[in-house]
């Protein structure tokens, strides 16, 4: 109320004063006006102004006069000005001349203009009158005015006068409103009727609303108020008010506590079977009414929503540990060990997890339906306190029998809660023998929940308790619920993955080769490990050549999955067709290079298919008759070469860059390379890893390598054993090759000149040289087919021919020449006098071919060893 008074009163001071301030300032400008025109005309109407303005230097003589006047008149400035407004005089002396600012087109007509301008001196209210001769001409102006500034000084110079009369008219309003207000406030406290009403219904509402009993004792003794909570504690009767504390037939203890007006701080006391937490205070200690005011809990009821809140906390921090820890690892046996782990001991005593078998291939269950039976389930996952228990062990298959509760629950898809297992007549359905151990065991619960995520039921879990634990209610089946529920759908990822990896590596395997050529070149061992969280596009191959050679590849697609797989094969199809055109490494590897650009190409517009480019290769050949080893790569790591004496080394070989991108030629390489003597290919998996740089990778496979006498098989256990990685991210392909040299004696070589007559001198050579190697049976054989290939180098080519006989697992036979020419197998006319030769040399030999050499070309025939 003070504060409405004291606001109205100000209001009317300060718009009081308000109101004088603008009436005096508006009085003071009209007073500014009056003076500047009685100045103009004043001066416009002064004897022989007209004469002098017709003078011939009007300034000269007005100036003096104007500024004297000016003086006189009080004002700011008179200014004298032809009919044009250009000034004759002025306060500022260098202003003369110069035209004048304001409106002069009224006075020119003969009127008198009063306005407001921004002029030399700043805001100014000037008068503007004309100056007439006797003829009532306009001959000149006389402007008269002050600056604007000059009238509010001398309205601020009233302004304290209004404002200290504002003031003490506030003040006294104000002491008058203080002094009803303080009257006021002490008869209602400051507060209203409708404040004082409201207050008194919220506190009632509070006071008989809250779970906390209130009691106010007055200084006799009796009760004043007594709220609904502390009737219910105390077991108080409806009328209660104004009886004393000690006839109310409650606690003694409590009687006295209440009628003390001691302080008590959660003091406990028992009444009835409860336990009540009393504070007490004086209500008399700050000048109060004599009295005491108590509050009542009951510890009771708070202890048991307290262990309510508890359990609710740990049943959320045990789901959300369940998140974190179920799932961390595509394997789907790893993931029900998981939730048996979460789930045993915080849970449940003991924890099992069976999945039917096909799960565990990833492959889908049959559905069952309504009336089917459960199928068989295999106890993947068993978790407890104790090892001696006598459920199934992990591993073992078993078949619920129908009326048990884990077969009702898989094959409804429902949960079920079984809290009295010895009460269960279902449950002993499936092994008396067995369930009756359990419960001499002291399993006397259980919650069997299905494993069920998108729409694939794969098992059931179990939750059991054994004797010292509570039995499990309905607020524990939705929590063995939920737990099941997160862990189905990680196994359900971890079966998908399982059947997609499968496939995969299954698809892997297809396309890699099931063992090692048969081949006296080389002695070759070799690891494939593929990678453990999804297959790539590594491979390797070994492919016999003519003339006892062999080919050896490694190659590595980027990527992971079927696609890279695939892609894989691809290559590894086109190497072994290219290899069949006999081509040296850098051809191949540019034919490779060709067909990887023409298969991105094709697949450029489909946006499921990605490119191959950043595949790698490499590509060597192997020939043991010379034991040199020819090798070419596309972008992939050098290979490593073990001498006979154990040293290592990693030989440069031209670099060239992936498959796929083109546009640069491949360059090979040769080795001369000692018997004995190993070369290792591998990819990039073997020395590289997240964790391990290659340079380090390299080192220790250098390390691992250096040493002397190890097989092939030995090497590769070696390698594998120092380099395999924990978690193995990427495909690993080794190939470990031992060369051997064939023996001078199962060679035999001749060079002939190109001249028909020796190719009898060859036959007969050949002939003993068959006959010293006991395969005098093999020589009609040979003589036809060595006279048909060099008769046709001597006829079509030019040079030297040089013949070369080799005895490996088949009887080699080669005929070099200088010409770059093939011939071709066809079928010759009746006529024709050629043409036969070639066919004759088909018949009789295994195979035959043609490869070409940087001097020409080798015909070569092949024929089983007799």
């Amino acid at each position: 109320m003070f504060l409405l008074q004291l606001l109205i009163v100000l209001l009317l001071v300060v718009a009081a004063v308000v109101t004088l301030v603008l009436q005096a300032r508006s009085d003071r400008f009209q007073a500014a006006r009056d003076r500047s025109l009685a100045a103009a005309q004043t001066f416009a109407h002064s004897p022989g102004l007209v004469a002098t303005l017709h003078g011939p230097d009007p300034s000269k003589v007005l100036q003096p006069l104007t500024e004297a006047a000016r003086k006189e008149a009080g004002v700011d400035f008179i200014v004298v000005m032809n009919r044009d407004g250009i000034r004759y005089t002025h306060p500022r002396p260098e202003l003369i001349g110069k035209h004048f600012i304001g409106t002069i087109a009224p006075s020119q007509a003969g009127h008198v203009t009063i306005e407001s301008v921004h002029g030399p001196l700043g805001e100014e209210v000037q008068a503007v009158v004309p100056v007439e001769d006797d003829h009532s001409n306009v001959v000149g102006l006389v402007s008269s005015g002050l600056k604007v500034s000059s009238v509010s000084s001398a309205v601020d110079r009233q302004l304290p006068l209004v404002l200290a009369a504002g003031g003490a008219a506030l003040a006294l309003a104000t002491g008058g409103a203080a002094l009803v207000s303080r009257r006021l406030r002490r008869q209602t406290h400051g507060l209203g009727p409708s404040e004082m009403t409201r207050m008194y219904e919220h506190h009632d509402a509070v006071l008989h609303a809250v779970r906390e009993g209130v009691v106010i004792v007055g200084g006799d003794g009796r009760i004043l108020l007594a709220n609904d909570e502390a009737r219910r504690l105390l077991a108080l009767p409806p009328d209660v008010e104004g009886q004393p504390v000690t006839g109310l037939g409650i606690d003694p203890r409590m009687a006295e506590l209440l009628a003390s007006r001691r302080v008590a701080n959660d003091e406990v006391l028992p009444v009835g079977d409860r336990l009540l937490a009393v504070n007490n205070r004086p209500t008399d200690r700050r000048g109060g009414p004599p009295g005491s005011v108590a509050t009542l809990r009951d510890s009771t009821e708070l202890r048991a929503l307290a262990g309510r809140a508890e359990a609710a906390r740990e049943r959320l921090k045990l789901l959300y540990d369940a998140s974190v820890a179920i799932g961390t690892t595509l394997d789907v046996q790893r993931t029900a060990e998981e939730l048996t782990q979460v789930a045993s001991p915080r849970f449940t005593d003991y924890a099992t997890v069976d999945l039917a078998e096909p799960v565990l291939r990833g492959d889908e269950p049959r559905i069952v339906g309504a009336g089917s039976e459960a199928p068989e389930l295999r106890r993947v996952a068993l978790s407890g306190a104790r090892d001696d228990h006598p459920l199934y062990r992990a591993g073992e298959v078993h078949r619920f029998a129908a009326p048990t509760p884990q077969a009702t629950g898989f094959v409804s898809g429902k949960a079920i809660l079984v809290p009295d297992l010895s009460a269960s007549a279902g449950w002993r359905t499936q092994d008396v023998e067995r369930t009756q151990e359990i419960l001499d065991y002291g399993f006397h619960s259980l919650i069997t929940v299905p494993l069920k995520a998108r729409g694939v039921l794969m098992g059931i879990a179990n939750f059991w308790r054994t004797e010292g634990s509570d039995t499990f209610e309905e607020d524990d089946l939705s929590l063995a619920e939920e737990l099941a529920a997160r862990a189905a759908v990680c196994i359900d990822n971890a079966r998908r993955f399982t059947r997609e990896h499968a496939m995969a590596v299954t698809l892997q395997h297809s396309l890699l080769p099931r063992g090692l050529p048969e081949q006296n070149a080389l002695d070759i061992a070799y690891r494939y490990l593929p990678a453990q969280a999804g297959v790539g596009g590594d491979w390797f191959d070994v492919i016999p050549l003519p003339g006892a050679r062999v080919a050896m590849v490694v190659g590595d697609v980027v990527g992971h999955g079927l696609h890279a797989a695939a892609t894989m094969g691809r290559l590894r199809t086109a190497v072994q067709n290219f290899s069949a055109l006999d081509l040296p490494p850098d051809e191949l590897l540019g034919h490779l290079d060709e067909l990887v650009g023409r298969i991105d190409q094709e697949s450029a517009g489909m946006d499921e298919e990605a490119a191959i480019a950043g595949a790698t290769c490499l590509y060597a050949i192997y020939d043991p008759a010379t034991g040199v080893c020819a090798m070419a790569r596309a972008g992939h790591p050098l290979p490593a070469l073990v001498h006979p004496d154990g040293s290592v080394e990693f030989p440069e070989l031209p670099a060239g860059p992936p498959l796929g991108l083109g546009g640069l030629p491949f360059e090979a390489g040769e080795l001369q390379l000692a018997e004995g003597s190993s070369l290792v290919l591998y990819t990039d998996g073997l020395v590289e890893d997240r964790k391990r740089d290659i340079d380090a990778g390299l080192a220790i496979l250098r390390d691992t390598l250096s040493r002397a006498g190890r097989t092939p098989e030995e090497t590769c256990d070696a390698v594998i054993s120092a380099l395999l990685p924990a978690r193995q991210r990427d495909d690993i392909a080794l190939l470990v090759a031992r060369t051997r040299l064939l023996p001078a004696d199962r060679s035999a070589e001749w060079e002939l000149p190109s001249d028909p007559a020796v190719v009898s001198r060859a036959r007969s050579d050949v002939t003993q040289q068959l006959s010293d190697w006991g395969m005098d049976e093999a020589a009609f054989t040979t003589e036809l087919i060595l006279s048909e290939l060099i008769t046709n180098a001597i006829r079509h080519a030019s040079g030297p021919v040089r013949v070369r006989l080799l005895r490996d697992r088949a009887l080699i036979c080669e005929v070099a020449d200088g010409s770059s020419t093939s011939p071709h197998l066809r079928y010759a006319a009746a006529e024709d006098e050629g043409g036969r030769g070639l066919f004759l040399v088909a018949q009789l030999a295994e195979r035959w071919g043609t490869r070409y050499t940087p001097e020409g070309k080798v015909i070569w025939a092949e024929q089983p060893l007799p």
